[in-house]
């Protein structure tokens, strides 16, 4: 009986937290949107938290429903990342209510028992969560495209990983390019001149995410701008010339070539101290704009982005804590903590900044910022 009630009362409490969502949208709630939260199986929230993230970056989910209802009529469905989480997110955006709370166990227990990373109840890293989870997905389509390019090119199969086909009798594979490096990927170029014969080396690397240094009371622009400055390599680190054949001083600089669509950029929160033999989490208040403009670039210089999710650590160290998502969607801002989802006020992101001073009460800091690419017409 005691536990009747205690489901009666847990269902009460999920349809309050929706009726209250419901309610303060009124009129203004998306039609066809969906706003659930996701349940926490033991210090899941660093998981949870990217996922509401991801779910939201409209590119990524419409990509992953497509792909998820393209293949799952197509013989026995392999149990991977991708298919775990294309059933979780089709699970969400096929509710006929409208807010609510759904259990993402199959794609948990994927995770754990692909990656021992994530088996421990330990507290996890979202940003190491979120990298690992693009390349595997990357990685799995990647796998489709090189199977169905093996056998019959049919447009349906093609579909499948959005990579195109290879004629057939080509040796060298080339790497297949899928939607997930689509819409995440960008290029940056690692130029370094040799101070001796000022012979320019060029080195182009891909990326998924960034991952920027901060400082306290600074902004992601300037964080951005020292992620693109110019670095003096020498004493030890001098820099070998192929065309000096001698270790030679030289500058370093890197830049980015190619934008990606939505950019996620990694804030370096956790630093290790040395003579403390740990890491450490830094609180510092790094001002993160609603639109950003992307000036340290090879090519186009004034690209413009608009933030639409915010993983934000809650905590005052690495190993302990708990994590929640800020998200923008159809201009209105929510709140995702694990099964709870509420309103926010746009002008309450601010607050996720970090402390100007070190030691303050605040320990909810803003760890990985989405941004999306604004076309000429958005702007």
């Amino acid at each position: 009986m005691v536990k009747g009630i205690n489901l009666l009362e847990w269902l009460y409490k999920m349809g309050a937290n929706g009726s209250k969502l419901e309610k303060a949208l009124g009129d203004q709630f998306p039609e066809g949107e969906r706003y659930f939260g996701l349940e926490n199986f033991g210090n899941t929230c660093y998981c949870n938290s990217v996922l509401q993230a991801l779910y939201f970056c409209v590119p990524f989910r419409e990509q992953l429903l497509e792909h998820y209802s393209n293949t799952k009529g197509v013989g026995e469905p392999e149990e991977n990342l991708l298919n775990c989480l294309g059933d979780l997110f089709t699970q969400i955006s096929s509710q006929k209510r409208k807010t609510g709370s759904v259990a993402p166990r199959r794609f948990v227990n994927r995770l754990k028992k692909q990656n021992e990373l994530f088996r421990s109840y330990m507290h996890q890293d979202a940003h190491e969560f979120l990298n690992y989870l693009l390349n595997e997905l990357a990685e799995t389509l990647a796998k489709e495209a090189r199977s169905t390019n093996t056998g019959d090119s049919s447009p349906s199969r093609e579909k499948l990983a959005n990579g195109g086909t290879k004629p057939v009798g080509v040796v060298k594979e080339e790497p297949i390019v899928t939607w997930v490096h689509k819409i995440f990927q960008g290029i940056v170029t690692n130029e370094t001149k040799c101070l001796q014969c000022e012979t320019v080396t060029a080195r182009d690397e891909t990326y998924l995410d960034l991952s920027v240094d901060i400082e306290q009371n600074t902004s992601i622009t300037n964080c951005l701008k020292n992620f693109s400055s110019t670095e003096t390599l020498n004493g030890n680190d001098k820099f070998f010339c192929d065309k000096c054949c001698s270790l030679q001083e030289a500058q370093k600089r890197m830049k980015i070539k190619k934008p990606p669509q939505i950019l996620v950029i990694h804030l370096k929160r956790f630093k290790y101290i040395e003579h403390l033999g740990r890491y450490k989490k830094l609180s510092y208040r790094v001002v993160f704009p609603l639109e950003l403009k992307l000036s340290n670039t090879t090519e186009d210089s004034d690209i413009e982005y608009s933030l639409f999710a915010v993983v934000v650590h809650v905590g005052s160290g690495p190993n302990h804590g708990h994590y929640v998502s800020l998200v923008k969607s159809h201009n209105h801002w929510l709140y995702f903590d694990d099964e709870n989802v509420e309103m926010m006020e746009e002008h309450s992101v601010q607050t996720f900044f970090g402390s100007a001073q070190e030691y303050s009460s605040n320990t909810d800091h803003g760890y990985i910022l989405f941004y999306e690419s604004l076309s000429p017409e958005d702007k």
